[in-house]
């Protein structure tokens, strides 16, 4: 936000003794609150005064409040903060080392921290309130890579496990490729579709390369990659990408990647790449989807078959997009 954009709106102040809160606070007041929570409860679960929820949801959503910024040593490096703070986990005095070797700029620690205070703040946000994000059924795909390296005909193989959860019954889906392109990303897209039988009405990803072109982390303005949001029309559901540098936010698939790593895969070697495909189609039917879900406390398949697979999207026959393509 530049300074003089600042000076020329009217001030705001923030209610005394209460603490600005984050657009996603905001909106998990609002998603928890739609839930039936009530305030004190959405307070305690994100370590804010009920008088804070109270006014947030009376606004509606989030307020941004504006006050004149003076110049700073660190003005204009918003960006390369945010991203070097969540790379080294909130470790300040190693982004003030960073700041000295790669910009020639020598601050106190005291300067880093105050121009991180926020950064800090959503970290410890993230913890309490992304894991339970809940969504209505039918309405988001939350899907994800992890690397791990597995035994495949005695070699140690690595392996890109693409892994899918529905947000609202939590039904898993996951397939194994040999790398992370985008043709496998839409590979399994396209799976994870006919596995459930129709499409969400969004996707959540990360910020892949292959997918978003760009993720601007002042003003969250995403570009997707042309053959995404071609990809996206033609299965009829929106993209939309994770905050850059808060994998939290879809927080139900980097569980679940984790999950498949120590249940599905941990300690077991395959015949063949088929064998170790064969292995996941199984987990995920007779294990994943059959299990009491830890924050549900329901069974996924049951849970599906009740109220979620009514709400996707019928897939109407439509072929490969690939295959369109070609043709």
């Amino acid at each position: 936000m530049r300074s003089q954009e600042c000076q020329s709106s009217p001030r705001a102040e923030v209610p005394r003794g209460e603490v600005m809160r984050t657009p996603d606070d905001v909106a998990a007041m609002l998603r928890l609150k739609a839930l039936g929570w009530g305030i004190k409860r959405i307070a305690r679960e994100l370590g804010c005064s009920p008088m804070t929820v109270r006014r947030y949801l009376a606004e509606g959503g989030y307020r941004v409040y504006r006050r004149p910024i003076r110049r700073r040593a660190l003005t204009g490096l918003e960006g390369w903060l945010a991203e070097r703070f969540h790379r080294h986990a909130g470790n300040a005095d190693v982004v003030r080392q960073e700041l000295v070797a790669e910009k020639g700029i020598d601050v106190s620690l005291r300067t880093v921290e105050r121009a991180v205070v926020s950064l800090r703040r959503d970290l410890e946000a993230q913890a309490r309130a992304t894991i339970r994000f809940e969504t209505p059924p039918g309405h988001q795909l939350q899907i994800d890579f992890g690397e791990r390296r597995i035994l495949i005909g005695s070699i140690s193989t690595k392996v890109f496990l693409f892994v899918a959860t529905l947000g609202y019954s939590r039904r898993m889906h996951v397939r194994a490729f040999c790398n992370e392109r985008q043709e496998s990303w839409f590979e399994g897209m396209e799976s994870t579709f006919r596995h459930f039988g129709g499409v969400t009405t969004e996707v959540l990803f990360d910020n892949d390369r292959g997918l978003v072109q760009h993720h601007d982390v002042q003003t969250r303005e995403v570009e997707f990659n042309a053959r995404l949001r071609a990809f996206a029309r033609h299965w009829g559901f929106s993209p939309r990408a994770c905050f850059p540098y808060r994998a939290r936010t879809k927080g139900k698939d980097e569980r679940g990647v984790g999950y498949v790593k120590k249940n599905a895969i941990a300690g077991r070697a395959f015949e063949s790449f088929a064998a170790l495909e064969a292995h996941l189609e199984q987990w995920v039917r007779e294990v994943a989807d059959q299990r009491v879900h830890g924050t549900t406390g329901e069974v996924p398949a049951e849970r599906f078959a009740r109220q979620e697979v009514q709400a996707l999207k019928p897939l109407d026959g439509l072929s490969s997009f690939q295959v369109l393509r070609e043709v």
